[in-house]
């Protein structure tokens, strides 16, 4: 792995850097960004979006895996790669594996089928690994040239929105976004105790944890599978991504949006953290680029392989 953009990637992004002064400005006042963000637009985003766009095929498109935990940045990163490659007349589109989730009557049934965990949406299980592998192979055109009706997920009633809300876009595109915070996560071996109190009181008999392992192994392998790239945000550790999502459910319960009491946080990071914490020691080794966050969120690295 090397930890520098190529030569020619680096003094590209510097002159477009100029070039996108203003559009840059507009960026980070409509997402409420600080002004510093600038310089991660300057050495890590926009370096990205012109490496990224050097790796397309011709005439194909390149589907790109972008991995992050919970507060990580997908979601601005997202926009932003987006926006420039408009600037450099590429057709990109981009959907969430939270927008896949199984919609809640299917949790439902999934939960008292297989375990009760299973009703809490987020691990791999509780997608529909078929509309993902549908939704990929439309966007890249597959299926021929025309419209396509991108998945959307109503988390204020935690089931799958109407099709007639879900946003439309014109295939083939030329990048393809699909991110997650598991997107490309493989299963996990040799761990069969318990992670966290989650674990213990509610799955002591390994059967959720198994099921989700063997979803991993399966479906979720040939999902992954359609990635040509794939990006890993990588956060620090668990104890930052308890930490960074009880800081966005207070600042909800702030603006009386609801929001998470710290104890259910606790509760409910612990779904995850059996695959984070096994993301988090394989991953970095096979993406192919690798954004190292500090603990105040800023990129501190960066790897290419």
């Amino acid at each position: 792995m090397r930890n520098s953009w190529p030569r020619a990637i680096g003094e590209r992004a510097t002159e477009m850097y100029r070039e996108l002064d203003t559009a840059i400005g507009e960026f980070i006042s409509e997402h409420r960004l600080p002004d510093g963000f600038r310089q991660v637009i300057r050495d890590y985003y926009l370096p990205l979006a012109l490496w990224l766009a050097e790796q397309r095929r011709s005439g194909g498109t390149l589907v790109v895996g972008l991995c992050g935990g919970q507060g990580s940045g997908k979601s601005t990163l997202t926009a932003f790669l987006q926006r420039v490659w408009s600037q450099l007349d590429l057709r990109s589109a981009g959907f969430s594996l939270d927008d896949i989730y199984l919609t809640r009557n299917e949790r439902r049934e999934l939960a008292r089928r297989v375990h009760p965990l299973l009703q809490t949406r987020g691990v791999p299980g509780t997608h529909d690994v078929s509309l993902g592998l549908d939704t990929i192979a439309a966007l890249s055109g597959r299926r021929g040239a025309g419209e396509v009706a991108i998945p959307l997920f109503d988390k204020s009633s935690d089931d799958r929105a109407p099709e007639s809300q879900w946003p439309r876009r014109h295939a083939p595109v030329d990048i393809l976004l699909f991110e997650g915070w598991c997107v490309g996560a493989r299963p996990w071996q040799n761990a069969e105790q318990p992670v966290n109190a989650l674990e213990r009181r509610e799955d002591p008999h390994g059967t959720w944890r198994n099921y989700v392992n063997g979803r991993l192994r399966g479906p979720y392998r040939e999902l992954f599978a359609q990635l040509d790239m794939l990006l890993m945000l990588k956060v620090p550790d668990m104890a930052c991504v308890l930490e960074w999502r009880r800081l966005q459910e207070r600042k909800l319960r702030a603006r009386g949006d609801g929001g998470m009491e710290d104890a259910e946080i606790e509760r409910f990071v612990q779904h995850y953290e059996r695959v984070t914490r096994n993301l988090l020691r394989e991953m970095p080794a096979r993406a192919d680029c690798v954004f190292e966050l500090g603990r105040d969120h800023r990129i501190e690295g960066l790897r290419l392989s």
